[in-house]
């Protein structure tokens, strides 16, 4: 069992006081609360190891790059990933789709080629592939779900062909919080000869992530998603694919040499890391990835479990709230409607109660219409949530009903 109280003392903001209530911090989805260790972690960079890395030959310079390729090297483990050039830093998981949506796209789609998605996909994870279809004439189409908020395998593989590039999809849901098979998906995809992009965002600060044991293609995760800096990304992709690719921007990192006759590109990963890369943020995550496997991932995915079946539990006895999402396999995410209030209302007097959570289309707007609605209210837990917590908000929430 993990000591949940001592966890919380490691996180500063936890302890703020909001409206006169302690914060019951319920938007983990969006971003998580930092950790002291990553706090003190930026700090110590810009106070003490702030040099710009991989050009200076001076102490600082050099300090710094070592910092920044040793966590390049712990993400590498992190994820199981082969090779460290396999790790590129990105500002984020939307900027790892759109690099691989324009580089992939520029080097291997073609007009009347096909692109797979499915219908659960955040934004970030649609529209860089709607820009590749209408720059290359492809047209993309879409894995279906059932009504529990799971994707229909059967369907998925009849949308696979001899034109299908690619296919991209969410590992877990922001929304529903279903945790796709993307084991199986890729094994799918791959008797087609298809490669496959996991958008990981979701899924890293829940579970243990293994690369190579999924034989993805293509993963990406957000720093700011499990404990880390925001601003920053990590896209892994197979050698055999970065080394083909085009480059995504030019200038700085990225090359070897610059002519006005030619330019040739630098070796993996730096080819797709144009400019001055955001190194004392690259320390930070680092930082976070020790901080949650210090914890242990399998206790973390144990203990969220828990409590979201007890979240889940409390939340169906309250009078016509309603939970969208009921797969099988789900992370620590529950989605609902309180009657017919408007998730805007809720949520602006559930904060002035003291607890934090989303409201709106979540960024996917396909995703609604396919619920049948046009927003609600999106409760998402990390491992320092407490049953205690989930308490309050559904006693905020019978609170909110009767005044309705």
């Amino acid at each position: 069992m993990m000591d949940i109280n001592k966890i919380r003392e490691d996180f500063p903001i936890l302890s703020e006081i909001i409206y006169d209530r302690p914060l019951v911090y319920l938007d983990n989805a969006a971003t998580t609360q930092k950790p002291w260790p990553v706090i003190r972690c930026l700090e110590e960079g810009y106070r003490r190891h702030n040099a710009n890395v991989h050009r200076g030959v001076h102490f600082l310079s050099m300090a710094a790059t070592e910092a920044h390729e040793a966590a390049r090297a712990r993400v590498r483990d992190f994820l199981g990933a082969a090779s460290a050039e396999e790790i590129v830093f990105t500002r984020g998981t939307t900027e790892a789709v759109n690099l691989v949506a324009f580089s992939f796209g520029e080097t291997y789609c073609r007009e009347g080629d096909e692109m797979v998605v499915s219908v659960m996909e955040h934004h970030s994870d649609i529209v860089p592939w709607q820009m590749l279809c209408e720059r290359r004439k492809m047209r993309l189409r879409v894995i279906p779900m059932n009504d529990r908020g799971e994707l229909l395998l059967d369907e998925y593989e009849k949308l696979l062909g001899p034109r299908t590039r690619l296919v991209a999809v969410a590992h877990v849901s922001n929304v529903l919080g279903t945790v796709n098979p993307v084991g199986e998906m890729i094994a799918t995809a791959h008797r087609h000869g298809i490669p496959v992009f996991i958008d990981g965002a979701q899924a890293v600060p829940h579970m243990k992530v293994d690369v190579q044991a999924l034989d993805a293609d293509f993963y990406a995760f957000s720093a700011h998603k499990i404990y880390g800096p925001t601003g920053l990304g990590v896209l892994y992709g197979k050698k055999r694919w970065l080394e083909e690719m085009q480059p995504y921007q030019g200038g700085g990192e990225m090359i070897d040499q610059v002519h006005f006759e030619k330019t040739t590109y630098n070796v993996l990963p730096y080819k797709f890391e144009a400019g001055t890369p955001d190194f004392i943020g690259t320390t930070a995550l680092a930082a976070a990835l020790d901080y949650v496997e210090s914890l242990g991932m399998d206790r973390i995915a144990r203990y969220e479990s828990q409590l979201l079946q007890y979240t889940e539990e409390r939340l169906s006895a309250l009078p016509g709230l309603k939970i969208y999402g009921q797969a099988a396999h789900k992370s620590a995410v529950v989605s609902f409607r309180l009657g017919d209030i408007h998730p805007y209302d809720t949520g602006l007097l559930l904060d002035k109660l003291g607890v934090a959570v989303r409201t709106g289309h979540h960024c996917a707007q396909p995703l609604m219409e396919r619920l049948g609605i046009d927003s609600c209210v999106r409760a998402s837990f990390s491992f320092y949530n407490t049953r205690e917590e989930t308490d309050s908000l559904c006693a905020a929430l019978e609170r909110i009903r009767k005044m309705f």
